[in-house]
């Protein structure tokens, strides 16, 4: 229940109908007793920065989560900015800072490495194909350049996309093998969407699944369902999949020691969620 003392945190993104995080972290601060509450935001592309600016001058609002279209405008606006956000060229987190201020993040690519290592999978030596280089693409390779792949492979239909995020990748990572190209899954141990293909009936797959290794590991970044088209065919080939939510409930932990909301572990997470698809 909302209080005048209510605590907010702003999900902002466009369009609103497919966030997910509102039905983990109310749940889980009701059930811990914090007053505080994930309000969805939707906000287009021209009107965020004038959004945030009002944002940060509520004095309820704790933060904000960050997702499509924004990630990659949020280092821009932000006053302070992390590493990883860096690295990532995109952020996913906001903390109003005391004078105001706001302080980027990023939690989106070890939520993804943190889901591959709870299922066993290893990063390090494994070759790796990410399709869609925007903010979250952006961020997945970057936390799964920091564990020594043999191999990462990038596409985007924005070609200049996919070149900029490998020259962010070899600037701190100069020893590691990226390609750009090509989205043929052949050949690479662990595939991922991080593309918004799938979020709408119709849409088109990411990757050929046809040409998925049997045995390899897919990952899915929309929540649009648990099972998205391309996770179901990654399914009828044998692969080990891994759904959009796993990585939210993963990185949760970190955004909420962020926002000073205390931490919780997945599993807890998992047991009061209240998902709907």
């Amino acid at each position: 229940m909302l209080t005048g003392k209510t605590t907010l945190i702003a999900h902002l993104g466009y369009p609103t109908e497919s966030f997910k995080a509102p039905m983990i972290y109310n749940p889980w601060f009701e059930k811990q007793g914090i007053d505080a509450m994930v309000v969805p935001m939707g906000v287009r592309a021209d009107d965020y920065a004038a959004t945030l600016q009002v944002l940060s001058r509520m004095t309820n609002v704790r933060g904000a989560l960050v997702t499509m279209p924004h990630k990659v405008t949020t280092l821009q606006l932000a006053d302070v900015v992390s590493p990883a956000a860096r690295i990532a060229g995109a952020a996913n987190a906001l903390l109003k800072l005391d004078d105001g201020r706001w302080q980027a993040d990023q939690f989106d690519g070890a939520g993804f490495t943190r889901g591959l290592h709870r299922k066993g999978r290893a990063i390090a030596g494994a070759k790796v194909v990410i399709a869609g280089c925007g903010g979250v693409g952006s961020a997945i390779a970057a936390s799964i350049a920091q564990e020594g792949p043999a191999l990462l492979s990038l596409f985007d239909p924005i070609g200049a996309a996919a070149e900029a995020l490998r020259e962010r990748l070899l600037h701190h990572y100069p020893r590691l093998d990226v390609r750009t190209g090509s989205n043929d899954p052949a050949g690479h141990d662990i595939v991922v969407n991080a593309t918004p293909l799938g979020m709408r009936k119709g849409d088109p797959l990411p990757f050929d699944a046809d040409r998925l290794v049997p045995g390899s590991f897919v990952g899915e970044v929309v929540m649009a369902s648990e099972h998205t088209p391309f996770l179901r065919a990654a399914l009828d080939r044998g692969c080990q999949v891994q759904v959009g939510t796993d990585m939210l409930f993963e990185m949760i932990p970190a955004y909420l020691e962020f926002f000073g909301l205390g931490t919780a572990t997945p599993e807890d997470l998992r047991a009061v969620a209240r998902i709907r698809y």
